[in-house]
This record gives C-alpha cells, structure tokens and sequence, in this order.
C-alpha cells in the first residue's frame, strides 16, 4: 500500500518529533487515517514492537490496517479494560487510540493509570497519543491524557490541581447543599500553547474531504399505554406493578426514565430491564427492509427489542456486518469511535444519548474520502423527549439536568 501524501508527511514529521521527545499527539479528524499513519511513524522510528490501545469495537479494523501495512515490527493491539491481559510488558512503543478518552480530572481515570503503569516500566517510554477530538468537553481534559509519559510537557505539576492553579479558571458552583470547585474552564490559549510542539493537526477539508452529511428526523407513534405510563411517572414519581417498580424520586432519575421509556423500554428499580414498546423497532425494520443500515442504540433493552424485530438479520459484530447483508447493531457511546460504518447504505438512530461529543462522533462513522454523501436518521418518539436532546447536542452541548428542568417545568 502507498501513504497519501499527507499521511507520509505527518509520518516524517511525527516520527521525528517522537524521537526528539518521546510523545506525540495526532489530532487527526475522523476518516483520514490516524492508524495507518501510527503505524507508519512506528515503521519509520524502526520499532520492534508496538502495543496499540484503543476500544474493543475498533480492534477489527486496526489488525486489518496492520495487514495492509504489512511493517516489520510485531503488533498487539487491545482494549483498554484488559490491558491486565495484554502480552507485552515492555514494547518499544505504545499508541493510545481515543486518547481523549483518558481525560477525567481532577482525578485520573483508571485508563490514564493503567497507561501510566505501563510507560514507567519502559526504559525510554515512546508514546503517540490519538484523537480526532483531544478535548471534546473541555481543555482541561489535556492533563490526564500527557500525564502518563515522565517527559510530559506538564510533568513539573505533580498532580491536576496544581497543574489547575496555572491553567484552569477555577469557579465554584453549588450541587444540592454543597459548594464545589468547577475546573472545567481550562485556558485554552496556555494550555494549547505548551501543547503545540507536541501536537500534530489535520482535518477532513485538508485531506480533500467533500463529503456531506444529510439528518432527517422521523416520528414515530408510540403505543397509547407508553405515554400513559410517562404520564404516571411526572405525576407521581413511581408506578408500582406486581413485581417490578418504576422510581423516579430525583430529576435525573425522572430523566432518564423518561428517556427510557418514550422509546419503549425501562430499567426497574430492581436492576430488571424490560421492553415495553417495539414501535421503533418495528418502523425500522419496515421502513429499511430492503436497505443496509447501522443501527445505534443508547440502553442495552433496546438492543433485545431490535433483536427480536430484526432476528438473524442483525449482528453486533464488524466484521460480520462488512462480509455479510446484515445489519449491525451498536451501542452509542462504544461504536461512536475507531470503527468505519463504510458498508451501511444509512445510519438510523434508535436513540439519542446526551453527549455531544456523541452526536458529532458516531454520525461520521460512514465517511470516507470518496464517499460524497451520506444520510443520517434519527427515529424519535411523537411527543418524547429526544426532540430536545437533539437540539442541545447539535448546539454542540450536552444535555443536562439543567435543560431537562427547563424542558419539564
């Protein structure tokens, strides 16, 4: 195979960079080939072995690329749960897909741990970092990500409350009864600017990108008894049957059951789940009979309500979907990122989850750089709630329990 002409130059820049100071971030956006180019980097630097982080769903796709590559060194590539599992202890290099995914504060996440673990057993740590989104929330999240790695371009802050007393705004807001420090509104400007030597950019448009993403909405009429039973829930904060209890005693929980049940599923009180309503399922299963779609869902029932509309046409796995008519079936939040959905005629949404770093994410998962067109549905309930989450996360803000008291006053 042969890098396109970017790919190769952030290949010979980022490989010398890599050299000079031990870690990398490649801000790459979606579809213009952050792993072939990692993978190109470690090729060039001369790495025997590579351990690549990343998601389970994109472990398909990242073992496919190595095969077209082809390169000299050996590559494991594994999720970030099992790192406990993986088989090298001490790779020349090691390549963290979803970076950002590494980003809480202000404690580290256990990603951010495990990789950190992991880099101090190295005798000269060499890591890449990749995301299309590096802070999809906030710029804070950049800490925990280049902590792990002991050249750090912040390694003089020993932890993120130190690095926030430089870095961060820090408010205070107050949640129930109590005052809280809000470090979210990290300076961009600083932070980024201490980040520049480390970081290498590029986007769809510079790539020759000419896509375009095309969203159209479709109601459906849920059953008389789901709306019923929404209705019960404001009112009364639970509904009691004979074995199982719906509680919405907080506004968080009141939302999220709302958001559960308008589209036709519940989590009892008891950790029991139970679809009540496959109206959707059954409009997606009619309304695309003849087409190849993708399918995302947000709660786990609703997966078994398209399992039983759609049967042995629907599969969960990536691999099955690219080589075979099915369809394929992916929780939001999982099958948001690392994965190409190039197969699918369409992307139909079941559900919509809160993120807006969701929304952008998981709806260029079709794209590609010869692929002019793509279409995007999203299946909402008449009269639910997913009309307003829409219109939050395409603000490119999450839906919160903010909104949801303003929605629901």
């Amino acid at each position: 195979m042969k890098f396109r002409d970017y790919q190769q130059s952030i290949i010979n820049i980022g490989s010398s960079r890599l050299s000079d100071r031990g870690l990398i971030y490649l801000s790459m956006e979606v579809r213009t080939g952050k792993t072939l180019t990692s993978l190109g980097i470690a090729q060039k630097i001369g790495a025997g072995s590579v351990l690549f982080i990343t998601k389970k769903k994109a472990i398909y796709s990242i073992e496919n690329d190595y095969g077209l590559l082809s390169p000299d060194f050996k590559l494991e590539v594994i999720n970030y749960e099992s790192l406990h599992k993986r088989t090298m202890s001490k790779p020349d290099l090691v390549i963290c897909d979803e970076a950002h995914s590494m980003g809480a504060f202000p404690k580290p996440s256990k990603r951010a741990k495990d990789v950190k673990g992991i880099l101090a057993a190295m005798d000269s740590p060499l890591l890449i970092l990749m995301s299309g989104t590096p802070t999809p929330e906030s710029f804070s999240q950049i800490y925990h990500q280049v902590y792990c790695h002991p050249d750090s371009p912040f390694n003089q802050y020993k932890n993120f409350y130190k690095f926030a007393a430089h870095y961060v705004n820090i408010a205070q807001r107050r949640i129930g009864g109590n005052v809280v420090n809000d470090y979210s509104n990290g300076l961009m400007e600083k932070i980024m600017g201490v980040m520049k030597p480390y970081m290498i950019s590029y986007t769809q448009k510079q790539a020759g990108f000419t896509s375009e993403i095309e969203e159209d909405v479709l109601y459906v009429d849920m059953k008389p008894s789901t709306h019923k039973l929404c209705e019960r829930l404001e009112a009364n904060l639970v509904v009691e049957g004979k074995e199982e209890v719906i509680l919405a005693d907080t506004s968080v929980k009141l939302m999220m059951k709302l958001h559960q049940i308008y589209s036709g599923t519940v989590k009892f009180e008891s950790g029991n789940s139970m679809v009540l309503d496959r109206s959707k399922a059954e409009f997606i299963r009619w309304k695309f009979k003849e087409d190849k779609i993708a399918i995302f869902y947000k709660f786990t029932a609703e997966l078994e309500a398209l399992k039983e509309e759609f049967g042995d046409d629907l599969t969960t796995d990536i691999d099955e979907f690219d080589n075979t008519d099915k369809n394929i079936a992916l929780q939001i939040v999982s099958g948001r990122e690392g994965i190409s959905l190039r197969k699918a005629k369409y992307i139909v949404y079941y559900n919509i989850d809160f993120s807006a770093t969701s929304y952008w994410q998981s709806r260029d998962r079709m794209t590609t750089k010869n692929r002019r067109f793509n279409k995007v549905y999203w299946i909402f309930s008449r009269g639910g709630i997913e009309k307003k989450i829409y219109k939050a996360v395409q603000g490119k803000k999450n839906y919160t329990i903010t909104h949801f008291k303003k929605d629901y006053k």
